[in-house]
This record gives structure tokens, sequence and C-alpha cells, in this order.
């Protein structure tokens, strides 16, 4: 069993404070690459992420007739201007990312594409994305499974009014805005239902700016995107990705040792910095006995909800954390794969249908084995535990 004195016996190995740097944001790269690929004549990104994402979006781009250059200290050379037509298929693995903005981004172009993926990624649905493209005049036609890739485009300069659904995945809306600059006409966007990450959408509006495009918005709700606007070749700085940085915090707060990420900014835009506020949020719990039920609403942070899942099964008292029906089509069933793996190492945990019911107790947690299901982040999120319980066994590590 674990038990308070084996959280000081770990932490006494740490020096007063660690200061440390993460990798540059994922989600930031991605979306850099894509607008450095569509502004003419050479962009610098600094801080540029290396991971299989990340390498599937520049392969993918490489293909499409663009130029990149890796440089020292993960600097990219990118030469960008139009797209070519590929001369294989686009193969995007299991980077969500990387197949719904090249879908969107490839319908504006008047060549045909293939976009693939592996077999995760055939699990991963596009429907609402591929009907708000045929709403702006493209011809998405899927190849073996409807609304699942593999899918051919016929691309075409698209022009009017589309409406997309927000309650699956913001990538979706991330990917329109990103093309909508190449059409033909101006285009303006309409939300169907509640967005999910809203951060995601502004950090998306945040690089397109940043690269010399303009959005005009009503909240959450409409996006209206002139046609007359290009993308401005730049030198861009990608910070540290907040979503790896969780992982720090979380070690920080089960150890009780102070670790500060340096190059994650202040005024970020990225969306799981929020779990520095719910950290807090747990701790408060421990010491508040009138408070015998947190709730959490991690709409707007599904990556970092996972730190947070696992800081909860540490802390005592019940949490219930909701918003979070999207991580069931991620790079795993990642809702699933998360209650498996607390109940693994002992603690008390049901799944909601947008969420989980965690009841907290480190008195009674163990150690265990963790199926990864070949998933980066269920791997880390219980590679933060293997700090206070180093009995905890994490299957295929290498998935990281």
């Amino acid at each position: 069993m674990f038990c308070v004195a084996n959280l000081h016996r770990q932490s006494a190995n740490f020096p007063t404070m660690i200061e440390i740097k993460v990798p540059g944001s994922k989600s930031i790269t991605n979306r850099a690459l894509i607008a450095a690929s569509l502004a003419s004549g050479k962009s610098v990104l600094t801080n540029a992420l290396e991971s299989d994402d990340t390498r599937h979006m520049m392969n993918a781009l490489k293909n499409l007739g663009v130029k990149i250059k890796r440089g020292k200290n993960n600097e990219l050379k990118i030469y960008g201007g139009h797209l070519k037509k590929a001369r294989k298929t686009l193969f995007c693995g299991n980077s969500g990312t990387t197949m719904r903005f090249l879908t969107a981004i490839l319908a504006t172009q008047n060549f045909e594409s293939i976009l693939d993926g592996d077999r995760r990624m055939r699990q991963r649905p596009l429907k609402d994305l591929i009907e708000a493209l045929r709403q702006l005049g493209t011809n998405i036609t899927p190849l073996q499974r409807n609304n699942f890739p593999p899918i051919k485009i016929t691309g075409s300069a698209l022009a009017g009014h589309c409406y997309v659904k927000g309650s699956i995945s913001s990538q979706f809306l991330s990917g329109l805005l990103l093309a909508a600059p190449l059409a033909k006409k101006d285009i303006t966007i309409h939300v169907i239902g509640n967005l999910v990450s809203k951060p995601y959408i502004d950090m998306t509006l945040d690089v397109m700016e940043k690269f010399g495009i303009k959005i005009k918005r009503k909240g959450y709700k409409e996006f209206l995107i002139k046609s007359d606007q290009k993308y401005h070749n730049r030198n861009f700085e990608i910070e540290g990705d907040a979503s790896s940085a969780t992982y720090f915090w979380g070690i920080s707060q089960l150890t009780g040792e102070e670790i500060h990420v340096s190059n994650i900014p202040e005024d970020s835009k990225q969306p799981d910095t929020e779990i520095k506020v719910q950290s807090s949020k747990l701790k408060a719990q421990n010491y508040d006995l009138k408070l015998k039920t947190l709730k959490i609403n991690c709409e707007n942070f599904p990556d970092g909800a996972m730190t947070l899942a696992l800081l909860c099964a540490f802390n005592k008292g019940k949490f219930i954390l909701t918003g979070l029906n999207n991580l069931k089509l991620k790079e795993c069933d990642r809702l699933s794969a998360l209650a498996k793996g607390l109940k693994s190492i002992g603690c008390r945990c049901s799944k909601l249908k947008d969420g989980l019911v965690i009841h907290g107790d480190p008195e009674r947690l163990h150690g265990g084995r963790i199926e990864t299901y070949n998933d980066h982040r269920i791997a880390m999120c219980f590679g933060m535990a293997q700090f206070v319980i180093p009995e905890i066994k994490i299957k295929n590590p290498n998935c990281v």
C-alpha cells in the first residue's frame, strides 16, 4: 500500500527547486507548419517539436512540394508557397491534426489527394468535417468506410457558408479556419451546438494572425474569413508544450517539491496551463472537510485533464471530471484506458458518459501493471505516479 512516508522518502531526492524547459508545443508546431507552408518565401520556426505527429505533418507537406530543412536546436527552415499534387497517398499515422488540417487544406487545391492513417486513425470519424467541406463545394470520397479515412479529396476553390458541429473535436473548426484564406470567395463558418476545447481555437487564430491572417468572429459561433488575404512568411518561436509541462507540475504536487517550467509564458493560450489552477483546487479539497465532492468541467483542456485524473487519485475526496466525451476518439479510448489504469493501482473509479468519477484515497493505492494502448499520454500520466509508487509497471513505455 502507498503511504505518506513513501512520498517523503521519494521527494528527499529532489533539490529545493527544479527549473526545466519542455520541448515545443505539438499543437502550435503543426499549426505553424501549415501556415509557413502556405506562405511564400522562407519562414523559420524555432523550438519546433520533433515527434511522430510533427513528422507526419512534415512528411506530408514535403510530399506536397514544400521544402523543409532542419537546422540546429530544433530549428526548421520552411520554403512555402504553392502546394503540388503528391505522387503517393499522404500517410498521417495517428496524428489527428495532420489528418484533419490537411483534409481541409487540400479541399482548396485543384488536384486530387488521398489521405490515410494507421489502424486507430481509420477508427476516428471525419463526418462533421467532411459535411462542412461538402457544403463549401468540395468533393470528398471515403474509400473504405463512410466518413472515416482513407479519403480521396478532389479539391476545388471553396466559397460560401458552412455549418460544423462543435461537440466532437475543435480540430475540425481549426482545419476549416486554416484553409479558408485559400478559398475563391469569402467563407463564413457557423458552429452548431457547444464547441469543445475552445482554447485550441484561440491558439489557431493566434498562429494565423501572426502569419498575417485576420478573422472576424462572433464569439465561438460564427467566423468570417476574407479570401483576399495571404499567409506571410516570418520567423516564429514556438513556446514550450503545456501538455508536456502538466506531468512535471503533477510530479511537483505529488512530491511536494517546486518544479518551474521556464518556457511556458504566463500569457500562453495553451489550454493545459489550466492544470495549475485545478491542482490548487485538489489541494484545497484535502483540507476542507465540509467539501465532500469536487466537480470540474474539463471540456477546454482534455489532454491536461488526464493528468488531473491521476492527481485526483492521490488526493482525499470524491472528484467528478466532466466534459471529456472526446477523449474516447483520441489515440485510444482514453476515458476507458484511464479508468482501467486507475483501478489497477487500487483507485475506486467509474466512467460517466462524458467523464470520470474518482474516489481519491492515497492510502488505498499500490503497484500495478498499466496497459498504454500505444498512447503516450497514458504512459506519461502513470509515469508521474511511479515517483511515489515505484512498483507501478508501465507496458510499452517506448510509445512516448
